[in-house]
């Protein structure tokens, strides 16, 4: 070990002696909670580093599109607690060895001479290497650090090396990495145009991070807890500058803090360091946004920081600044599939007032302006099939109403405070009406309230928040709907206002008035999957249903790579989940597989076939679930699975366990006879269905199931999902008596369909 002075090795020993922090638990399957920087310009080769859980069998990484490669550079985790106590008992043992006693007097400290060489003996005698000593000192200063807050779901850290290609087209893309147990959940990675800048540590209100580079400029950084970051810019006077962060653009969801995402808030200071702007929001929009026209020549200053002085690692962030194209409006939010629209923008630095494009299927995309030099933010722009118009003023009262023939899609705008835009319906009695508005999910700040009035002004239904899961990013579901069937034949009158009473030309929303139309969407959870070859893997399909449609999907692969076999694919009527099971090809494969899968029902006697979204089942703020969309559905098939255990359920038709009673499910396969009792759980089980036994009876797995009638009702469906084992008993050693028994291995069964049916006997 070469010496590296007295106070790494003083800080060795004070790290040796002092007393043990608690362990915490890890999640099993690997998953990272940033990347930083979150992104690059066209052209570049940075290096990022990617901080997560359960990565330390990282063997790759994956990118969506085209035109970036990655190389892992390297893997780095701090070392636990045990790990000290383990060095510790080395250092205490080696100093054993060496005659013990105490360390030399001020070892702990500054040691002399004598000390500094007693301690570097008693190191080289405990065989403690250079690398130890780092992540010791690491250990140390991180556990004694307040702004290094130790979390387990983001200490392990991997180093890539990304080379973005000139052409890499624009835009966000998704980065996974690739470990023996999977892929990562996805995590946003930006390509660009503009020169990007990294924070330069310390940049607080002493020492701003100096930005010499002419604007625009990409700043990127990340906050701890109590941080503040501050950037110093050139401006003159007349640049219309805008301030775009993306922090919860990055990481949408923190499991473990309150709100449940970084929420910075940013200002802006004129030379003479007065405050000019600030912002924690952009709208409905966590991630603040300023616009400023520069009123004289000089050094601005913009200031970051979370807006209650938490952070960590994964309060990242990216700086758009500088005079870039930003769009704050268009009207109209939408328009017909398959058609042509022109579109209304409204913005800073847009080099056009409208924009003409061609709608694509029925659907929500993505719509912006490109420049010459780089390309604006993007705005959903919704598409259907039904007729669509625009809403004619004045319409504030029912005397003014503008009529509607069903069905329709209506553009408009609340579009002053106070304003409501009234419907006159020509409905009949007994018909089911469907009133729909889309506004906060198409960007639009209105916060909706629908009301439904009949001729003489009698409230027949009323709406004001209206969920929809499909909305992943979506904290307040702000969108109106309301379903009805009309007691009466005759005129009715449907009222949008804004729940707050506010209003403006940004207020626009898109209003759906029609019978119901029936038909469902898909997400896929969790949005990627690791398997070993041949063996198989849980997942869980959600239906969003609409319009009251509860009918059966039957899910299938679509243009999948040969070998892949779904399981359990369907999701029986009126319920919104299923879990069923993916069974890898006999070989492994060298790169991951994007599958894809799709639903089909029968509705109103036609097909109707539904592309399954990927997401991924986040946790905000320790209570909240949400399915936030991915853009592909990874697949990894890494080695053979194990040996030892191989059973299948037998073909057949459901089984069918009474309520009240039990069914017996033959599984067929083999089972080596090697040491150990065989077991078989139940995952995830439908509540009130269990296993009673398993036994072996001729070769064969017989596991038997019961049904508490408590808790089942007769024609309740669904999967099975069943995990067998063997179990062994560690032999006792007088050393760990009570061991708790060994499993080895775990082998998933592809899913079982089950039907709950009527006691034997029973006449109903």
């Amino acid at each position: 070990m070469r010496p590296r002075g007295w106070f790494a090795l003083a800080l060795l020993a004070a790290i040796l002696a002092s007393p043990g922090a608690m362990a915490q638990q890890r999640s099993l399957s690997p998953r990272i909670g940033y990347l930083y920087p979150a992104g690059g310009r066209q052209g570049a080769t940075l290096q990022i580093t990617v901080g997560g859980q359960m990565l330390a069998s990282v063997n790759g990484a994956y990118i969506s599109g085209r035109g970036v490669q990655i190389a892992v550079d390297g893997y780095d985790r701090p070392l636990t607690q045990r790990q000290v106590q383990l060095l510790r008992d080395r250092l205490e043992e080696a100093r054993r060895r060496l005659g013990g006693g105490e360390l030399p007097a001020g070892s702990a400290a500054r040691p002399g001479r004598g000390g500094l060489l007693a301690m570097m003996r008693l190191a080289k005698e405990a065989g403690i290497t250079e690398e130890e000593i780092r992540k010791l000192i690491e250990f140390q200063r991180n556990r004694s650090n307040p702004k290094r807050q130790p979390n387990p779901q983001i200490e392990e850290r991997v180093t890539l090396q990304i080379t973005i290609a000139p052409d890499a087209p624009l835009g966000p893309r998704e980065l996974r990495l690739l470990t023996l147990s999977g892929p990562t959940n996805p995590l946003r990675f930006e390509i660009g145009t503009i020169e990007e800048r990294r924070e330069s540590e310390p940049n607080d209100s002493r020492s701003p991070t100096e930005i010499a580079a002419p604007l625009p400029v990409v700043l990127n950084g990340q906050i701890l807890p109590g941080d503040v970051d501050r950037f110093a810019f050139p401006a003159r006077k007349g640049e219309r500058i805008v301030v775009a962060t993306q922090a919860r653009g990055l990481v949408p969801y923190l499991a473990d803090a309150v709100p449940g995402w970084f929420q910075p808030i940013i200002t802006l200071y004129d030379p003479a360091g007065r405050e000019i702007a600030c912002a924690d929001h952009h709208r409905f929009h966590p991630d603040p946004v300023l616009f400023c026209e520069i009123p004289t020549d000089g050094t601005w200053t913009l200031e970051i920081r979370d807006t209650l002085y938490r952070g960590r690692e994964d309060f990242v962030y990216r700086i758009t600044l500088g005079e870039i194209p930003y769009i704050t409006d268009i009207f109209p939010l939408g328009g017909r599939a398959g058609a042509s629209a022109t579109v209304a923008v409204k913005g800073w630095n847009l080099p056009q007032s409208r924009m003409t494009l061609t709608i694509p299927e029925a659907g929500v995309t993505q719509i912006g302006i490109q420049t010459d030099k780089m390309a604006s933010n993007r705005l959903p722009f919704a598409a259907d099939t039904l007729p669509e118009a625009l809403e004619r003023e004045p319409n504030n009262t029912r005397e003014q109403a503008q009529r509607v023939s069903l069905p329709q899609i209506i553009h408009g705008r609340i579009d002053r405070p106070g304003d409501a835009d009234v419907y006159r319906i020509a409905g009949r009695a007994g018909e089911s009406l469907v009133a729909e508005v889309y506004a906060r999910r198409l960007n639009s700040p209105l916060d909706s309230r629908l009301e439904l009035t009949d001729a003489q002004g009698r409230v027949l239904a009323s709406n004001d928040d209206s969920e929809d899961r499909g909305a992943g990013l979506l904290t307040h579901q702000a969108d109106s709907r309301l379903q009805v069937t009309l007691p009466a034949t005759g005129a009715c009158y449907l009222i949008l206002r804004d729940t707050q009473r506010k209003g403006g030309e940004e207020y626009a929303y898109r209003l759906r008035i029609s019978t119901p139309q029936p038909d469902f969407q898909l997400r896929i959870a969790p949005s990627g999957l690791g398997l070993r070859a041949g063996a198989t893997v849980p997942f869980t399909v959600y239906a969003l249903r609409r319009d009251g449609f509860d009918g059966e999907i039957t899910l299938r692969l679509k243009e999948a790579s040969p070998g892949f076999v779904l399981s359990g694919g369907r999701i029986p009527a009126g319920q919104d989940k299923v879990r069923l099971t993916l069974t890898a090809p006999a070989v492994r494969l060298s790169e991951p597989a994007k599958l894809q899968m799709e639903g089909v029902a029968v509705i109103e006697g036609q097909e109707v076939r539904r592309t399954a979204c990927p997401a991924e089942d986040m946790m905000q703020a320790f209570a909240y679930r949400h399915l936030v969309p991915a853009e592909e559905w990874i697949v990894t098939v890494s080695g053979r699975a194990p040996l030892g255990v191989s059973l299948r359920p037998r073909a057949g038709s459901p089984v069918k366990i009474p309520a009240g009673g039990t069914a017996r499910l033959p599984l067929s396969g083999s089972v080596s006879a090697q040491g150990g009792r065989l077991q078989v759980e139940m995952r995830e089980p439908p509540p009130g269905i269990a296993i009673r036994s398993v036994t072996v009876e001729r070769g064969a797995v017989i596991v038997e199931i019961s049904a508490d009638a408590g808790k089942v009702k007769p024609g309740m469906q669904g999967n099975l999902i069943l995990e067998a084992f063997r179990e062994m008993q560690p032999a006792a050693d007088g050393v760990r008596p009570g061991a708790p028994p060994r499993r080895t291995p775990a082998v998933v069964l592809p899913a079982i369909p089950f039907e709950i049916v009527a006691p034997v006997g029973d006449g109903k």
